[in-house]
């Protein structure tokens, strides 16, 4: 993937480990795919992550998603997690957030293989599900009515800003970007 965007702030990268633990926990993720006319589309979407690929569903009637994917089999894929909102320093502008963001670059297929579309569902319900629940597990009646998907990573990167700790927040540190402005 030498034509993928490459980080520029690598002071904010996650190692790998962290990167797979957050793909592995994050509650949603949003695929972005291009339709054939160029114009991008983004669409929330629970997942899995799974033997090292992301897997998610969609219904089997075709539609926006289905055709970009026909279109082009490259896809980004993210998850963020949003944490608290904290001054740096004394101006209003000089605020930031906690957060940590994975970004997955590669190419997604459909999957066929009922065993395969089985075994992602299973792994959704352990995911998602409630293990009180009293139904039936591993029964998928309506499974050749939903498209199952898998995204091959060729590419990752997790991001995150850390929380500072009180003391190294503002006001006990001034990390203003306009130390001589006057307001």
């Amino acid at each position: 993937m030498s034509n993928a965007p490459k980080v520029r702030r690598a002071d904010k990268l996650m190692s790998e480990e962290r990167t797979r633990d957050m793909l592995a926990q994050a509650y949603s993720g949003h695929l972005a795919t291009v339709d054939a006319d160029g114009w991008p589309y983004i669409v929330p979407l629970l997942y899995v992550w799974m033997n090292d690929a992301i897997w998610v569903h969609n219904t089997r009637v075709r539609g926006h998603l289905r055709n970009n994917v026909d279109n082009d089999a490259r896809v980004c894929f993210e998850v963020d997690g949003p944490g608290e909102i904290f001054p740096y320093g004394r101006f209003e502008c000089d605020t930031s957030v906690a957060y940590r963001s994975v970004v997955v670059f590669g190419e997604i297929r459909i999957v066929e293989d009922r065993d395969e579309k089985k075994a992602f569902f299973d792994a959704l319900m352990k995911k998602y599900g409630d293990p009180y629940w009293d139904r039936p597990k591993g029964f998928f009646p309506r499974l050749d009515e939903v498209t199952v998907y898998t995204i091959a990573v060729e590419r990752m990167t997790g991001k995150e800003t850390p929380l500072p700790t009180a003391q190294e927040r503002w006001p006990a540190i001034d990390n203003s970007k306009s130390p001589d402005a006057v307001p």
